[in-house]
């Protein structure tokens, strides 16, 4: 009947992480499977930082004491208070042996005893428990951080055969985590410009849609800005596609700088020489503040000609938008506008009157924007027929 419920529990286990989205979906899900098949009070996952010489913790779950949140952000332990992780651990591997489990107990077994920490045993007793078990998550052949699952003063102290159901534990936390970081490639390769490392169009879409339906829902402002980089095909022309990279790369890294200006906002790639920053939230004049500031450091790089921008906001007089689709036409119409007149500052979709031209372009040209776009870049063709906006 024991091995019955422990097996149920590692299948639990099992089946929550795989059903996990995010990584911390992911680290919850082990640290409260493994509480639960345990039958402990209490649990968390920590990640050895190698880099950083210490043990972050990423979860807590259950009885947690007063400085114990769920998700910590900067609760982290120097590695040489548990020097199992750096020493034991690997003397074990190195003489043949494997990352196998411990008990910890507040009574403190004693010292020199192999996996016998005193910050472990001081800790069980500060917060009110009576023992824990320690396994080692080892992902790729390496240790990559720990499990620990606690039980209060007076349950049951862990035994042997509970280190050894903690060890197997531990080994489909790491198959577990293994899972979600491929995942997590596979989606950033999916939504991330290789050449940037910016955001890509797809992830863009997604995006604003979401935006725009928050905006719907809650009347939140969305402010997109769209760019053309001047120039690049002169660069590419003259001195080759290497040098012109170069160029989209570093404009990429002057639109990830001026995006940090705002909190939240999303910058992207959407393709050639096109790129474009979305911010949910900000007003609207603090995102032209920003386009203005990307505008001027965009002309003094050393490569290309400056940059086209232009700037559609749900707080501006641009008309009702119940679509992703209108206010990106709108914010494309405004940069093809700066485009044509060679503007050094971002054009505003909606501030130029009620018969703004930028307006009348983007819900003109809503099926057919090529000859727009051509009239913007002062070519004498005569206008499509209007066609209904789509708002």
């Amino acid at each position: 009947m024991a091995e019955d419920i422990r097996l149920a529990g590692v299948v639990a286990l099992a089946q929550g992480m795989a059903a996990a989205h995010t990584p911390r979906d992911s680290w919850h899900a082990a640290a409260l499977g493994a509480c639960r098949a345990l039958d402990g009070s209490f649990a968390a996952l920590s990640a050895w930082e190698r880099e950083l010489g210490r043990l972050k913790v990423l979860v807590n779950v259950g009885d947690r004491a007063a400085d114990e949140e769920e998700f910590p952000e900067d609760e982290a332990y120097p590695v040489h208070q548990f020097p199992e992780i750096t020493e034991f651990l690997h003397e074990r591997w190195a003489g043949g042996g494997g990352p196998n489990a411990w008990v910890e107990t507040a009574e403190g077994p004693a010292a020199g005893r192999p996996g016998y920490i005193h910050q472990r045993v001081a800790a069980l007793r500060r917060r009110g428990r009576g023992c824990c078990v320690v396994a080692p998550v080892v992902l790729h052949g390496r240790a990559w951080g720990e499990l620990y699952v606690a039980r209060r003063t007076g349950d049951p102290v862990y035994g042997p055969a509970d280190a050894e159901f903690a060890t197997v534990l531990a080994a489909v936390v790491a198959a577990g985590i293994a899972q979600t970081e491929r995942l997590e490639e596979a989606r950033r390769l999916a939504f991330t410009d290789s050449l940037t490392g910016l955001a890509n169009r797809r992830f863009v879409d997604m995006r604003l849609d979401e935006a725009v339906e928050r905006h719907r829902r809650e009347g939140v402002v969305v402010s997109l800005v769209v760019c053309d980089l001047n120039g690049l095909k002169r660069v590419n022309d003259t001195r080759g596609h290497a040098v012109g990279d170069r160029l989209l790369e570093r404009f990429g890294s002057v639109l990830s700088l001026c995006g940090a200006m705002l909190p939240g906002a999303l910058v992207a790639r959407l393709g050639g020489d096109e790129f474009c920053l979305l911010a949910v939230g900000p007003p609207a004049d603090d995102v032209v503040k920003v386009a203005d500031e990307l505008c001027r450091r965009a002309a003094e790089l050393e490569l290309g000609e400056g940059v086209a921008c232009g700037v559609a906001s749900t707080q501006d007089a641009i008309g009702p938008v119940r679509s992703a689709r209108r206010l990106f036409r709108l914010a494309d119409a405004a940069q093809y506008r700066a485009k044509a007149v060679r503007a050094a500052r971002p054009v505003v979709a909606g501030r130029e009157g009620p018969d703004d031209p930028v307006v009348r372009l983007a819900d003109e040209t809503s099926e057919r924007p090529t000859g727009e776009r051509r009239r913007f870049r002062g070519r004498r063709e005569p206008s499509p027929p209007a066609v209904p906006p789509d708002r």
